[in-house]
């Protein structure tokens, strides 16, 4: 199989490691990847601020390379490069006098029939879960992830629309088949700062903070990321918001196709982990040891579960109806638990339209949701449920807004 590879500028340069890690992701698959020739910038952020046909113009020289070339699936990596290439191609089809004078402005034809996918929906959709379980013979187990998806890989969902624009699951899902354990937390799709870590660093690092701190109180233990600019920020500039905001993290990052080059059984080094700048080796190191514990502790489990099994006759309920389980109740580490619900608070209180809407898809009782998460009361009701229960704390939302909207009416 082949298709067209868009590496960008980062692939070339500050992005190397994803690069790295991607060719070889594709190698364990017998993907060729066909790298455009005489490729150009996509434009990024900085074209579409600047002038409407050129941020169009741009990205639709490479995909009328990439039609030269007879290829109908570019791979755009970077998730900025990904978005400008997914718009054009929209834009492109739905418009024809936009076509024309795309075509126009870069002197080729373009016919805008291409498909432009990222690395996660190329991995769930086009190589699919099942074979990437197939390929992992160094599983991750051991690992405490949280999957961030930052801003440009599910949104706008009328260029992207392959997963969830508010609590996506592809990287989750990668993560899983994997072997490692994913946290949930409530800043996955929030940004990162991008360039404003340099425009405004006083802004831009107190966005990096909250990321990386968020994760840290969900339990996680590394940052998963598909974005270069994500990476930049989150990897090479911790220690500058370390040193600004006297806080201590040692927070590992890691691009996705990393993880799946690893879990495939590549080396660290033949995938660029030893450039990352947060020390990363130490952790994958770690995680045979992790995992050696962790099976202890399962295996220490088994007498217990099956004593409490027999004495409960597989009888309890909890209060949802759901059959109770003791035994993993009793494996809570009370502390992290406390810590992931401080995490889903917190996400609570600065999002409250955020999480409301990914707890129902009506919008104005979504509204009334959001207003009423303002009770400091009922939001910790809702970021324990959601973090011990989310079936639960959708109803238990449900009934507030119920409730709310009765008491209105009279």
């Amino acid at each position: 199989m082949e298709i067209g590879y868009y590496p960008g500028c980062s692939g070339a340069g500050s992005g190397v490691e994803y690069k790295l890690s991607t060719l070889k992701t594709a190698e364990m698959f017998g993907i060729k990847l066909q790298e455009l020739k005489d490729w150009n910038c996509c434009g990024a952020t900085s074209a579409h601020n600047t002038n409407k046909l050129l941020s169009l113009a741009l990205p639709a020289r490479n995909l009328a390379i990439m039609e030269q070339m007879n290829l109908d699936t570019l791979l755009a990596p970077c998730a900025a490069c990904y978005n400008r290439h997914r718009a054009v191609e929209i834009e492109a089809r739905e418009d024809e006098a936009t076509r024309q004078n795309i075509q126009a402005a870069i002197g080729m034809d373009f016919s805008a029939r291409s498909t432009t996918v990222s690395v996660l929906e190329w991995l769930v959709r086009d190589v699919g879960l099942e074979a990437l379980k197939t390929k992992v013979n160094k599983p991750l187990k051991g690992m405490k992830a949280a999957c961030y998806y930052g801003c440009l890989l599910v949104r706008p969902v009328a260029h992207t629309g392959f997963d969830d624009a508010e609590d996506p699951q592809s990287m989750d899902q990668i993560m899983t088949a994997l072997g490692a354990a994913v946290v949930d937390w409530p800043y996955k799709t929030e940004c990162c700062g991008a360039a404003l870590a340099t425009s405004r660093p006083d802004i831009g690092s107190r966005m990096i903070y909250e990321v990386i701190q968020n994760a840290k109180e969900a339990g996680a233990e590394c940052i998963i990321t598909a974005c270069p600019l994500c990476m930049l920020n989150l990897d090479m500039r911790q220690a500058k918001v370390e040193k600004t905001l006297g806080v201590k993290f040692d927070m590992p990052v890691y691009y996705i196709t990393e993880m799946v080059a690893l879990a495939g059984g590549y080396s660290p080094e033949e995938i660029g982990v030893p450039r990352h700048f947060v020390e990363a080796l130490g952790y994958l190191n770690s995680l045979p040891e992790k995992a050696a514990a962790l099976a202890a502790q399962e295996e220490a489990q088994k007498p217990k579960k099956a004593v409490k099994k027999a004495e409960s006759g597989n009888a309890a309920k909890t209060e949802s109806g759901a059959p109770a389980a003791p035994d993993e109740i009793d494996q809570v580490d009370e502390k992290a638990l406390q810590k992931k619900i401080e995490a889903m608070l917190k996400g609570i209180q600065k999002n409250p339209d955020k999480i409301a809407a990914r707890m129902t898809e009506d919008p104005e009782r979504a509204k009334v949701l959001a207003e009423l998460m303002a009770d400091d009361k009922k939001s910790l009701k809702i970021a324990e449920l959601l973090v011990t229960d989310k079936d639960k704390a959708a109803k238990v939302a449900e009934a507030f807004v119920t409730g709310e909207l009765k008491k209105r009416e009279k």
